[in-house]
């Protein structure tokens, strides 16, 4: 079945800190700083059959925009939803005449760093040992946007 890509709302909260919490080397946040980012960042949520699949957020300073999470459900995994996510979100700071998406990612993590690849993003330098949790390096993706 196919799956819509749309702004989220305050309502999409609990089922996105679900599917934050099933993925254990996700960023985790509390509901209320999703409803703050709701107000001043991009939250975008994938639904199917009435149900978020995935979601993607991002905040945006000086006209580079951060990609702060990116989480798809496990039942949804390998089904397109990410790059699906990625798309609209590249779209979304084009339109709104950002310079540039940048977003950090574990070194271990080959899936994300493919689909960034994919979308043009390419790795720009390390962070040692930025993650907690097991402890790993950042890899630092940038996408330059033409303007």
């Amino acid at each position: 079945m196919p799956f819509a890509v749309r702004s989220a709302v305050l309502n999409d909260v609990p089922a996105i800190l679900a599917i934050e919490r099933s993925a254990p080397s996700a960023a985790h946040w509390s509901s209320e700083q999703y409803a703050e980012l709701l107000g001043d960042g991009v939250v975008l949520v994938s639904e199917e059959a009435d149900q978020i699949s995935g979601f993607i957020c991002a905040r945006s300073v000086a006209g580079e925009w951060e990609i702060e999470n990116v989480v798809v459900g496990p039942q949804f995994l390998r089904r397109g939803v990410a790059h699906e996510l990625l798309q609209w979100l590249i779209r979304r700071a084009e339109s709104e005449a950002a310079s540039a998406i940048l977003l950090e990612v574990r070194e271990s993590n080959l899936p994300a760093r493919r689909l960034y690849e994919k979308h043009g993003f390419l790795a720009v330098r390390r962070r040692p040992m930025y993650y907690r949790d097991p402890p790993e390096d950042a890899i630092v993706f940038a996408l330059r946007l033409d303007g």
